[in-house]
C-alpha cells in the first residue's frame, strides 16, 4: 500500500513538473502549429 501511495505521488509531481516546464518552453501546440495568418482566441 505505501508503494503504490508513493507511486501515485511522484506520478502526480511527475505530471505537474513536466506540465510547468512544457508551458515556460513554449511547446503548446497553438504555438508550434499555427502561423501568424491564424487567430486564436487563446488565453495566457
Amino acid at each position: 500500500m505505501k508503494a503504490m501511495l508513493t507511486g501515485f505521488a511522484a506520478i502526480l509531481v511527475i505530471a505537474l513538473g513536466a506540465n510547468l516546464l512544457l508551458q515556460q518552453a513554449g511547446f503548446a501546440s497553438h504555438e508550434k502549429l499555427s502561423g501568424s495568418a491564424v487567430r486564436l482566441d487563446v488565453e495566457k
